[in-house]
């Protein structure tokens, strides 16, 4: 078992409504994507000539829906706490405007995909590559909806999807639009494998107790990593660690 001398400092990094948000997030991701892969490759048993016989495939056809209105809401709900969460949760800290932010990426690159080093990041909330990863996969949030309510507008007859009937025309068709809805889907599926296998890697190397803090919001940051970060916009750079006072 390994173990450190170097005082801890437990710090709040992630608020009720962001841990609040990746979890409802999650859950509505994989609703959406179990029941999407179902009615875009429906079983036998619900396209045969008993399908009249049953309901089934609405109600999986309801759940992908259900799954669309709260992935929707929970996604507008985010953007809105990105202007008034705390420091970790706000947008400037997922758009990379600062030099030491691309340091930052490449350090990164060089523990969790070349592998060349195994110096943990030191930074309280996310790491420069994964909050420019996130502020990506918001914009892929964003496409979703739109080519998911140009599809339902189809068949809808309430206003508020009819909005949406233009995306159908500027991406050339319904099934174009189908295309990039499904490509999307499993965009989110490989990224939700790298998200979980990242996480873990980076819980254990870091020991921060990255995974527990999205459960109750508190991370475990070294007193003098913490008191460097407290007055710095960017952690310190690899190798300059060790240099910090205790």
């Amino acid at each position: 078992m390994r173990s450190r001398s170097i005082p801890l400092v437990e710090v709040y990094v992630w608020q009720l409504p962001v841990r609040f948000y990746h979890w409802v997030n999650a859950l509505a991701i994989l609703g959406l994507v179990v029941s999407g892969l179902i009615i875009g490759n429906p079983p036998g048993s619900i396209v045969g000539p008993e399908a009249s016989s049953t309901y089934w495939f609405g109600i999986v056809r309801f759940v992908h829906f259900t799954c669309a209105w709260v992935f929707f809401f929970n996604f507008v709900f985010r953007i809105y706490w990105g202007f008034v969460g705390n420091k970790f949760a706000k947008w400037d800290n997922f758009i990379p405007f600062r030099k030491c932010q691309y340091k930052e990426m490449e350090q990164v690159i060089k523990i969790d995909v070349l592998q060349v080093s195994s110096s943990p990041m030191e930074s309280m909330g996310h790491n420069a590559l994964a909050a420019t990863t996130y502020f990506v996969l918001f914009l892929f949030f964003v496409l979703m909806s739109l080519t998911g309510f140009a599809l339902y507008s189809g068949m809808s007859t309430w206003w508020f999807p009819k909005l949406f009937t233009w995306i159908t025309w500027l991406f050339g068709g319904d099934m174009e639009v189908r295309h990039i809805h499904h490509l999307l889907m499993w965009g989110f599926i490989l990224f939700a494998m790298i998200h979980i296998y990242l996480t873990a890697y980076h819980d254990y190397i870091e020991r921060r107790g990255i995974i527990s803090s999205m459960i109750g919001g508190w991370k475990f940051i070294e007193k003098n990593v913490f008191d460097y970060l407290s007055t710095h916009e960017c952690p310190p750079g690899p190798g300059k660690k060790d240099t910090l006072k205790n």
